[in-house]
């Protein structure tokens, strides 16, 4: 299939997907329920480090009632940035605050699963698969009336912005990615690695259990701490900073959003039809042709590839940054000033 064909199709199957979104919502009365009673309260103010996104905005996007933060002037060039897991958008409080000086307009919002994002629909199948995430995003920028931004992120938040940069590059003007090519599939997911490779991804073997549910349920705060510790074992964040993060854990959807996730990833979690061709595709490792840089924290200690292996996927003009000093896994909340920096190089790229 050549690039214009593909895009051509891509292009059908957005429109479908958007279609079907717009079915399963359009007559239903929303409800919106922070059901956040297994919360406790938490002093947050003993932080000096802590800053707030104060009020947040909400849009309907398809699926979702999606929440989000906003920052700068409107008629700034638009950045959305994307959180991953078991992180939130506070990851991106004080480079949100970098850019904003420099006059840039800053959008984040929260995943299908964290914080104030809400499904519309009891009915909607609960999935964390790579595409149905990406397409949030697209539907996100629609309700918002963005035709193109740069676009980063980090763990799943870099894999959605890789998507997007890879399908609808038209929606990405540029791209700012933490570990670089992030774009997976089921087959590449049953591919078993070496056994030290394996351990790595421990968690993903346990959520594949009824035990692993049940437990991440249970206990997803000391969960996400534990996350926290491995993949940024040099980064000495404080609990308030932890516990202002974990409060998005506690959004009634996330547990099965992020056990389906990486129950997919194995082949063990089942696609919804709508986006099966979109996975076909990416199941090719498309390449990516806008604007991008990459980044690398040298105390990454979560599983990541060597950028050598991936900077062949990005063919236009590109840049990698190894980001030194014990930065790890949250590279933009541990190294805000570098990933600023990489939003603004990325956004020289195409002036």
């Amino acid at each position: 299939m050549d690039s214009s064909t593909k895009m051509s199709r891509l292009g059908f199957l957005k429109m479908a997907a958007l279609s079907y979104v717009a079915t399963e919502t359009g007559n239903l009365n929303i409800l919106f329920n922070q059901n956040n009673n297994e919360v406790s309260e938490v002093n947050l103010s003993d932080d000096s480090k802590i800053l707030s996104f104060g009020i947040l905005k909400n849009v309907i996007a398809g699926l979702l009632d999606v929440g989000y933060a906003e920052k700068g002037p409107v008629n700034g060039q638009t950045v959305i940035l994307l959180h991953g897991w078991p992180y939130d958008i506070h990851s991106y409080a004080e480079v949100a605050s970098l850019l904003e000086a420099k006059g840039y307009r800053i959008i984040i919002p929260y995943l299908r699963g964290y914080g104030t994002t809400r499904f519309l629909s009891d009915e909607s199948f609960r999935n964390g698969q790579q595409a149905a995430l990406a397409m949030d995003i697209i539907a996100f920028m629609d309700a918002l009336k963005i035709g193109s931004a740069i676009i980063g992120g980090f763990d799943w938040g870099a894999r959605s912005a890789n998507i997007i940069a890879a399908l609808w590059p038209e929606r990405c003007s540029a791209l700012v990615s933490v570990s670089g090519y992030l774009i997976g599939s089921q087959q590449i997911g049953q591919m078993p690695l070496s056994p030290k490779a394996e351990l790595s991804w421990w968690y993903q073997f346990y959520f594949a259990t009824d035990r692993g549910y049940l437990g991440y349920k249970a206990n997803r705060r000391d969960f996400a701490k534990l996350i926290w510790e491995l993949g940024s074992p040099d980064w000495s964040f404080s609990q308030a900073i932890f516990e202002q993060s974990a409060q998005s854990l506690y959004n009634p959807d996330h547990v099965d959003i992020v056990i389906h996730n990486y129950r997919w990833r194995l082949g063990v979690g089942k696609s919804e039809s709508i986006y099966n061709e979109i996975e076909k595709i990416l199941a090719t490792k498309p390449i990516i042709t806008v604007p991008t840089v990459t980044l690398e924290g040298d105390a990454n200690g979560a599983p990541h590839s060597d950028p050598a292996t991936y900077a062949a996927k990005f063919t236009g003009r590109y840049a990698h940054h190894n980001i030194t000093g014990g930065v790890g896994h949250n590279l933009p909340q541990e190294a805000p000033k570098a990933f600023a920096d990489a939003i603004i190089e990325a956004h020289s790229y195409i002036r």
